[in-house]
């Protein structure tokens, strides 16, 4: 069960409002922001921001399974991923699940499973939790499957990647990465390369079934796009059959082909904060210098979000507003949420609140309710609500 809603005047910070930093309070109430008289919190020395809208992280896969051997019940592990989230300022966050011929964790069943896992702990959520459906695309036998869990859950983005050749060549190499591969699916080695074997089989097919699917979404308003594009090629045969959104485009070729034709970009904050790609791909950053990045998601880490903006803001890329917008505003807007993403009245109560100092984020509000409570600022909400109860006595 979620809090109720806070009615408070937030003042003293420095507010990110209509694209600037600014000097002024902002008022809380009903969920959303308001104009009226309300009491107030203390908040100088402290940053409010508009929450922060996480487009794609799989964090959460490490509480499903914090080891490989241990796993963890789905509801625990949302409740974990929520928590976690809120510390971090987030607001909006969808679950970046695979569908996938991996199996395991990243299978259909599971993915079907963690739906409805996370339909039912929606009651209890205080971030506004959703599911990105990874739908591999050497996957087409399970169409009928897929687009009736999407209907079912009112799953709202998916993006196609394709992971299969590399994946092939690694395992057919490397006998141990085989073996790994194999024991996270629950499969023999033999069982798991026959089952990669038999989805490259599927490669004519492909291209139907992306269309398919991309017609179906079209129908029920998904948001749907790629992931891992290679090159311009590749984002080109997305981009034409409306699977817009090029996330984590692994080559410039493939990032400049989406700005030409109008595809919104995305990155991993944790590649702007190391400064490169775990993984040898392009450094985000030298994306961001030349224009070809819009938004930036978690990835694997969710501190990362804000700690990417103000390090854009520190190196001088970009001021910290338009460092900022880039995961509330920017994400608001690619994912179709008018409601969020900025501070305005009647737009909903979503704030992140950083100590300008440490910038370590102390609390967060989502819809109007404190999902995060930490540190000096506590103490300062909670002096509020001491001060109100004497004054009802």
């Amino acid at each position: 069960m979620t809090p109720d809603p806070a009615s408070l005047r937030l003042t003293g910070a420095t507010v990110l409002r209509d694209g600037a930093l600014q000097q002024r309070s902002v008022a809380i109430e009903e969920g959303r922001i308001s104009k009226g008289p309300l009491p107030e919190v203390d908040l100088r020395g402290y940053y409010v921001l508009p929450g922060i809208i996480d487009l794609h992280g799989d964090a959460f896969e490490r509480q499903l399974a914090p080891r490989p051997s241990a796993p963890f019940p789905v509801a625990t592990a949302l409740r974990g991923t929520d928590r976690e989230a809120a510390a971090n300022g987030i607001t909006t966050a969808w679950l970046a699940h695979s569908w996938s011929w991996e199996g395991g964790h990243r299978s259909p069943e599971h993915a079907e499973m963690f739906l409805q896992a996370l339909g039912t702990y929606r009651r209890e959520a205080m971030t506004d939790l959703r599911v990105q459906i990874r739908c591999e695309t050497h996957t087409a036998e399970t169409m009928d499957r897929l687009l009736a869990a999407v209907r079912r859950h009112r799953v709202d983005y998916v993006v196609f990647n394709n992971h299969l050749d590399e994946t092939l060549q690694t395992v057919e190499l490397d006998p141990a990465r085989l073996a790994q591969g194999a024991r996270a699916a629950g499969r023999t080695p033999e069982q798991h390369l026959a089952i990669l074997r038999a989805a490259a089989q599927q490669k004519r097919d492909v291209p139907r079934y992306l269309c398919r699917l991309a017609e179906a979404f079209d129908t029920l308003g998904v948001t749907y796009g790629s992931h891992d594009d290679h090159d311009g090629e590749t984002r080109e045969f997305y981009s034409m059959i409306g699977a817009k959104l090029c996330e984590f485009p692994t080559r410039r070729a493939a990032a400049a082909l989406a700005r030409a034709v109008g595809d919104p970009i995305l990155m991993g904050a944790p590649n702007v904060v190391r400064g490169g790609s775990q993984s040898g791909n392009i450094a985000a950053s030298d994306l961001l210098r030349a224009g070809l990045c819009d938004a930036l998601v978690s990835d694997y880490y969710y501190p990362a979000l804000a700690q990417a903006a103000f390090r854009l803001a520190d190196e001088g890329l970009m001021d910290l507003p338009r460092a900022w917008a880039m995961i509330s505003e920017r994400p608001a807007e690619i994912i179709r949420l008018p409601d969020r993403g900025v501070i305005d009245y009647g737009r909903r109560a979503d704030l992140t609140i950083v100590n300008a100092t440490t910038r370590g984020i102390e609390a967060t509000i989502a819809g109007g309710c404190i999902t995060h409570l930490a540190g000096e600022a506590a103490a300062r909400f909670l002096g509020q609500r001491s001060a109100l109860r004497m004054a009802a006595e």
